[in-house]
């Protein structure tokens, strides 16, 4: 077994790494958009109740703002 100074210094002495995955990104963004969007809900009714200060909100508004902002990117990859 080779050490770990060998194997750094030397990377042909390595196994090669596995293949990717193929993953659709689509469904990964709108999973995680589905969830920012019932962690926005449940941090409004904290909010309202006065559980949860309003920053949980904006955080949770940020997230699906990304989320969409990344499906109009994997939109215009497709093309």
């Amino acid at each position: 077994m080779p050490s770990l100074v060998r194997l750094l210094t030397r990377p042909e002495l390595r196994r090669p790494g596995p293949p990717p995955l193929e993953v659709d990104v689509r469904t990964v963004v709108l999973w995680a958009l589905a969830a920012w969007t019932l962690a926005l809900v449940v941090s409004v009714v904290l909010a309202l109740l006065d559980i949860e200060s309003w920053s949980a909100v904006a955080v949770c508004g940020a997230g699906i703002a990304l989320g969409g902002l990344g499906l109009l990117w994997l939109r215009g990859k497709r093309r």
